[in-house]
């Protein structure tokens, strides 16, 4: 799977099952999107719920979702950019398991999709530092994407 944004790459991982369980990797040191390591966090996304708007200027991430299923938006807003005003959405999941490695000032929210708690995995090429973070309001008008909403969700 090829993005439509200019920086994005969108990586197929490996699943490797067994009647107990699987085993699902996300990044190694010798993948060619590795850059260097700063942290792994993961985000428990609740049924419904959205996180959005954040921005790096710094870190790139590496995302996975190993449990549930979320829609990844990004958006390019860089000056420079051949695909500036691209929003683009990706459904990942255990069934869609994909490494998504965003770079730095590319627009990004996730929500979690269905009636399950979701995890999103980051192996993040920095630790993480609030200076370096852009935050907007999920519904700002500065982004043209609008998250649907259903009952609260």
């Amino acid at each position: 799977m090829k993005s439509k944004i200019q920086g994005i790459s969108i990586t197929d991982l490996k699943i490797i099952g067994d009647k107990g369980g699987a085993v699902l990797h996300m990044l190694r040191s010798d993948d060619p999107v590795f850059c260097k390591f700063g942290e792994i966090y993961f985000s428990k996304i609740l049924p419904g719920a959205v996180k959005a708007w954040k921005l790096h200027k710094k870190m790139t991430l590496n995302l996975a979702v190993p449990v549930g299923k979320v829609k990844l938006v990004l958006y390019d807003n860089r000056i420079r950019s051949k695909t500036k005003g691209v929003v683009e959405e990706i459904i990942l999941s255990e069934e869609n398991y994909k490494l998504v490695t965003v770079p730095p000032l590319i627009w990004f929210g996730f929500k979690a999709v269905g009636d399950e708690v979701a995890f999103l995995a980051d192996c993040a090429t920095i630790p993480y530092d609030p200076a370096e973070i852009e935050r907007l309001e999920t519904f700002s008008e500065k982004i043209p994407y609008e998250w649907e909403i259903k009952n609260g969700k």
